[in-house]
């Protein structure tokens, strides 16, 4: 392989008539998509944007993603996806970190990056309207997207299989997000193998409602690309509504579903539920957070469709974990995928024993036996984090001949080969299938002038997984309720931050339970609710 990109153009050859992406009233084919690709190649090659450098793709789930993600590949770039609810406080680090020398935007995001511009290596700016027809979307310093493609198509750049295709950003401990390089191997390995997963496999007959951001490489990889490399049909949703879904499901005959709990219980949550009929689905995973016993059950029997939970992060392209028809086992993760290997694994790199046959019984069994760290190696694994070589020598354990990434998840595994995740490893928040970092929160919470103490923590949310709890110590001369309130401190989250970073819970504290050595004792926090 050369390119991630080489496989769509496979798919192109054979099926060029075969609609690639549908998206409101338009459809547009695999011959028509790929020509789009290969005008935006060329337009960023006609502007010094090429091998090795960044674009990043600062927008929701539209046509223009799909076309911008698949021209920067074809152009020998890199791909820095960003989430559109990002404000300027956070695509700031994202695009000077990366160093992208061009950025394609939502056209209400425009300002954002103007803000940061001067900061970064930004030269190029694209600006696309919030539909299909982004006529009108150029500003004085941005093209339109329309008016950007060049007029002639760009051959397909060749590139090693190790080499970075995207660039997308995760979270750490530090609250500071980390680069983590996604080869073309990585991607192209983990879109076929993850299509594979469904029987038959994923081919052209399926449509996939895209209902996970483009952005986070769940949908990126496991949804677009796997569409694309099958000849199958990708149908965008901008954003998130269990209506429209049901919707798309029942007009157009959606075959696969790809979403995170919190989609599933706001779909059984509707009012009409009962009466909607997606018989046509024949292949519904979920991942991005643990998916509740009582959601799978309910949307089953809704439904009658089978909800298989996934598992995977973006270190891994994303997949690793999978169960499947013929292999499924519910309160688990799944088997690896095909080339994974996995294991779970204690503090000194050892193997933990399996239980004969899980789930057990949490509350009876003895978890310390069997519960350790899942660590996974495969050709789905990063080749690492960008410019962090401290963080890349604590991400990897070389054994066996394999380079082990570790997980940061506890869990164990089964005789079967299946597996199980009870916990987090760290303080992560994954609140409706996006990772939250408490840290991040609080460093904004500390600029309050009202706040001379915080804590962010994660608390159970039956529609969510977990939603974040702040808890503050006001400054001095402000008294809560008066001086500053919970609503205030809200609002100044949503303000800076991407709306599911926000607090929604705002408790006032005279004083915050800490360690001898000033760490907050977050257990604590937790154990109150």
């Amino acid at each position: 392989m050369t390119n991630l990109v080489s496989e769509v153009r496979d798919t192109v050859e054979s099926t060029p008539d075969a609609t690639a992406i549908a998206y409101h009233d338009t459809e547009q084919s695999y011959a028509e998509f790929w020509e789009r690709t290969g005008q935006f190649a060329a337009a960023l090659d006609e502007r010094g944007v090429g091998a090795d450098d960044r674009v990043g793709i600062y927008l929701p789930n539209l046509p223009q993603f799909v076309t911008a993600f698949y021209g920067t590949l074809r152009a020998g770039a890199i791909v820095v996806p960003m989430n559109p609810q990002y404000k300027a406080r956070e695509i700031s680090h994202l695009l000077a970190d990366s160093g992208a020398k061009a950025v394609v935007t939502l056209a209400e995001n425009a300002d954002a990056v103007a803000a940061v511009q001067d900061d970064t290596d930004v030269e190029t700016v694209i600006s696309v309207g919030d539909d299909a027809d982004d006529a009108g979307a150029a500003t004085a310093d941005a093209a339109g997207f329309e008016s950007f493609l060049a007029a002639d198509t760009l051959p397909v750049v060749e590139r090693g299989d190790d080499d970075i295709a995207v660039q997308p950003y995760t979270s750490g401990t530090t609250g500071q997000p980390k680069g983590v390089l996604l080869s073309h191997d990585n991607l192209a390995s983990n879109s076929m193998a993850n299509a594979t997963v469904m029987d038959p496999s994923l081919g052209p007959d399926d449509e996939l409602v895209g209902t996970l951001p483009l952005f986070h490489i769940y949908g990126m990889s496991g949804v677009m690309n796997a569409a694309m490399f099958q000849g199958a049909t990708y149908v965008p949703v901008t954003e998130w509504d269990p209506q429209v879904v049901f919707d798309l499901i029942e007009d157009r005959g959606i075959t696969v579903m790809f979403g995170v709990p919190a989609m599933f219980n706001d779909m059984i949550n509707q009012p009409d539920a009962a009466d909607r009929d997606l018989s046509s689905l024949r292949f519904v995973n979920s991942g991005g957070s643990s998916l509740p016993m009582e959601v799978l059950e309910t949307f089953e029997e809704l439904f009658g469709v089978d909800l298989y939970e996934g598992y995977g992060l973006t270190e891994t392209s994303p997949v690793t974990h999978a169960n499947r028809p013929g292999a499924r086992r519910k309160g688990s993760i799944g088997q690896p995928i095909d080339a994974v290997d996995a294991k779970i694994v204690d503090q000194h790199f050892d193997e933990m024993p399996r239980v004969e046959r899980g789930p057990v019984d949490e509350d009876e069994a003895d978890l310390d036996a069997v519960v350790g760290e899942l660590v996974v190696a495969g050709p789905n694994v990063m080749q690492g984090y960008y410019g962090l070589p401290e963080a890349n020598a604590a991400a990897f354990t070389e054994a066996d001949g394999k380079r082990w990434f570790h997980t940061g998840d506890l869990g164990y595994w089964d005789e079967d080969d299946f597996f199980y995740v009870v916990d987090r490893k760290k303080h992560m928040i994954v609140t409706g299938g996006y990772n939250v970092y408490p840290r991040e929160v609080e460093e904004l919470l500390y600029e309050h002038e009202a706040i001379a103490d915080a804590a962010v923590v994660g608390v159970d949310d039956e529609r969510r997984g977990q939603t974040i709890k702040a808890l503050i110590v006001p400054a001095a001369g402000y008294e809560p309720g008066v001086d500053v309130t919970a609503e205030e401190i809200k609002q100044y989250c949503l303000d800076a931050l991407a709306e599911y970073k926000h607090p929604r819970i705002v408790e006032f504290r005279e004083e915050l339970p800490r360690t001898e050595t000033g760490k907050v004792q977050k257990y604590e926090l937790r154990s109150d609710d």
